[in-house]
Order: C-alpha cells, then structure tokens, then sequence
C-alpha cells in the first residue's frame, strides 16, 4: 500500500512562532502525502479573556460552553488553521484546510454527563470518518489541514480532542494506506527522567507506559497521547511515534535515534 503520515502538532509548538516556522518548513519538505492534524495552543484561552468569557479547566480539558464553543471554533478552524494553511500554500505545499465538520469529515457525539458535564466536547465515531474523501484529497496531491471542530450530525459543532483526531484518522486510513502516525510536541520523545531532557527512550510498551503513569513520569498532557498511541497500534495503525517537531523529517525518514517508538 501507499504510505500515508499522519502528523499531529500541539499548542507548545503553535505558540512558539520560531518553531512553528520551522517545523512548517520541514513539513512542506517531505514528499510523502501526508495529513496535518493541529491543536490549539493558547489563542482560546486569550480570546476568551479579551471577549470576558471564563476558561474552565478540568485535569488540563477545556469545558466547552455555548460561548467557548464559538471562541474554539474562530480560533482552531478560523485563524490557526488557514494561518497555518497560507504558510504551507507559500512553501509551495498544495494545503487545504478543513474541520472535523466539513464533508462530515469526522463524525461525534457529544460527550455523556458523568461526574463533568465537559459541555461541547465530541467523542469521535472513528468507523463513520469519510476516508473516502479524504482518500481522493491526498490522490489528487492535496494535503489536508485538519482543525480539532467537529459535528454531531444535529447542527451542533463539538469541540474534539486533537490527539484523538491524529489516533482516529490514522485508523480509519490504515486500510487503505500503510499509515505512520507522528506525535510531535516540544521534547525528543518519551523522557524515563522529566528532570533530563536526554532520557529519551527509544521505544515503550504498553507495560512500560502504564508503569510510568503509575509512577507518575506520564501525567497531564501526556497520557491522551500515549492511550492514543497504543489504541492506534492495536487497530491497525503499523508505526506509531512520539517525537520532537524539529525532528520531523527525520522522524518520517524513520531514521534512528529520534523519537520514541510505540510498541
């Protein structure tokens, strides 16, 4: 089967303009079609400041309210998204930028109450993704820019994990093409010492990774994306990595020495 990546970026990365330039520079170089999966760093949260509406956090998850919803929504599928999209289009990458919503890309439903009430947050319905277009996208040589909004079917937009986004589009393609997913953020990879930046293992098992939740070396941001990680391997996903956004090219070249692989 063709090769497919499917590369996923964090806030840490969108709010660090030298980065960002740097990683969309790497990203427009690589030859082999590819998806882009974004988060949305801290332009929500200063918006919503600016506009007086409250940011509420549980455990590092953004309660998403009937005005947050339209803050996410202007920040992740508005700005950050064709911003992103302009600076790929002038590196001369043929991007397209899209939300979970358009072409009922990734189908949701809203998250159950239970002991929170996270509002308009999604949970993906990953057999429903149309990978059928975006099957016709990357073969027509387009790259698609996918922001973390998406829809309930009903005409309420959702608020959506981009992690799981990056997990759910992996899956859902694995069929059809021989899929890597690709994690990057800030670090080298997956670190066994917090506190040491080249501790950076060179590959985990779910049996290491569920030690270092217990102990606490995997916390906060983290643990979405290694359960992530390990729910892409299980279903289908060949090589999943975690790795650092400078690292990109060499990542995808699946050279040794970077990143942390899933196993």
């Amino acid at each position: 089967m063709k090769e497919l990546l499917i590369i996923k970026i964090g806030g840490n990365i969108i709010d660090d303009e030298h980065a960002l330039s740097a990683f969309l520079a790497d990203m427009a170089s690589i030859t082999t079609p590819k998806i882009l999966v974004h988060g949305g760093g801290k332009l929500a949260t200063e918006l919503s400041s600016k506009l007086g509406i409250e940011t509420k956090m549980v455990e590092g998850r953004r309660i998403t309210d009937e005005e947050t919803i339209k803050v996410v929504t202007m920040t992740y599928a508005g700005w950050i998204n064709k911003n992103i999209v302009a600076r790929l289009q002038a590196q001369g990458l043929t991007a397209l930028g899209l939300s979970g919503t358009d072409a009922n890309l990734i189908p949701a439903v809203k998250r159950p109450v239970a002991d929170i009430d996270y509002g308009w947050v999604g949970d993906i319905l990953t057999d429903k993704i149309n990978s059928a277009f975006l099957s016709k996208l990357i073969d027509d040589g387009i790259t698609p820019i996918v922001a973390p909004i998406a829809s309930d079917g009903q005409g309420h937009l959702l608020n959506v994990n981009a992690d799981t986004i990056a997990q759910s589009l992996a899956e859902a393609l694995s069929s059809m093409y021989d899929t890597t997913l690709v994690y990057c953020f800030e670090k080298k990879g997956l670190l066994s010492d917090v506190n040491d930046e080249s501790s950076v293992m060179t590959e985990v098992s779910q049996k290491d990774a569920e030690a270092m939740k217990a102990n606490g070396t995997i916390t906060k941001g983290m643990v979405p994306k290694i359960d992530n990680a390990f729910k892409a391997i299980s279903n289908g996903v060949k090589t999943v990595v975690i790795g650092h956004a400078g690292d990109i090219k060499q990542i995808t070249q699946k050279q040794k020495g970077y990143g942390t692989y899933i196993r």
